[in-house]
C-alpha cells in the first residue's frame, strides 16, 4: 500500500498541506516497520494542543514537527516536541485526564506518551523541554498557524534555527541525533537566509560542526 505525499488542493493551508505529508509519512514508517497499528502524530498533536490551550499554557511547538511546517522537505518524526518557560507550566493534571501517561523526567525533558490501549511503543511519544534561555524566547515568540480547524503555536524560524544550532553544538548528544541537528540547521538557513545572518559566524560553525561530526562517525563506528 502507497501513501500520496502530495495532499492537499489549493483550497487548503501550507500548514496543513505539510501536516498531512508528515502523517503519510508517519504511516509509511509504520508500515515499513511492521508496526501498523501504531499513532500518527495526528491525534496526539490535537490533543496536546487542545489541552495547552485550553490551560492557558504557554507554549511552542519545536522539533521535527516545527522543522516540517517551516521547510518544504517533507519529513517525519514520531516525537512531538514542545517548549514551554518552566517545567511547573506543564499542565500535569489536565495531560492526565486527557489521558497522557507520565513517564519521567530527564535532565533537559519532561516525557510523556500519548493516550491509547496499545503499547508503549506504538504510542507517540510527548517531550516538553522548558528553563533555557532559547527556549523561553521561541515560546515568547511563537507564530500562531492554522491546518483547518487545528491551530498550534509554533517556534519561528530564526528561534528554531537557533535551538538546532545549540543542539547540534551540544557534545552530550548522541553524533547521529547531533548530525540530523546540524542537517536540520542547513535545511533552515537555505530557507531562511535574512534569519541565518542574523547568527554570527553560522558558516564557521556549521563548518566546524560538519568536521567534527564526520570525524566523531569514523571514531565510533555504526552507532547501535
Amino acid at each position: 500500500m502507497g501513501y500520496d505525499l502530495r495532499m492537499g488542493a489549493p483550497s487548503v493551508s501550507p500548514t496543513e498541506e505539510r501536516l498531512q505529508q508528515s502523517y503519510a509519512l508517519d504511516r509509511l514508517w509504520r508500515e515499513t516497520m511492521g508496526t501498523l497499528g501504531g499513532d500518527t502524530k495526528e491525534t496526539p498533536l490535537r490533543a496536546v494542543v487542545e489541552v495547552l490551550e485550553a490551560t492557558g499554557t504557554a507554549y511552542a511547538v519545536i522539533g521535527g514537527v516545527a522543522m516540517q511546517l517551516h521547510s518544504r522537505e517533507p519529513r517525519t518524526t514520531l516525537d512531538i516536541d514542545l517548549a514551554v518557560r518552566r517545567f511547573t507550566d506543564i499542565p500535569r493534571d489536565a495531560l492526565i485526564a486527557a489521558g497522557f501517561v507520565h513517564e519521567g523526567r530527564f535532565a533537559h525533558s519532561d516525557n510523556w506518551r500519548a493516550p491509547g490501549s496499545g503499547p508503549p511503543a506504538q504510542r507517540v511519544s510527548v517531550q516538553f523541554s522548558a528553563e533555557d534561555a532559547g527556549l523561553v524566547d521561541a515560546v515568547a515568540r511563537a507564530q500562531l498557524l492554522r491546518a483547518g480547524d487545528l491551530a498550534l503555536r509554533v517556534a519561528t524560524a530564526s528561534d528554531l534555527l537557533v535551538l538546532k544550532l545549540a543542539a547540534a553544538e551540544d557534545r552530550a548528544r548522541r553524533p547521529s541525533k547531533r548530525r540530523q541537528d546540524l542537517m536540520d540547521v542547513v535545511t533552515l538557513t537555505e530557507e531562511y537566509p535574512q534569519a541565518a545572518a542574523a547568527i554570527g559566524g553560522l558558516a564557521h560553525r556549521v563548518e566546524r560542526l560538519t568536521a567534527t561530526l564526520m570525524t566523531l562517525g569514523r571514531d565510533r563506528g555504526p552507532e547501535r
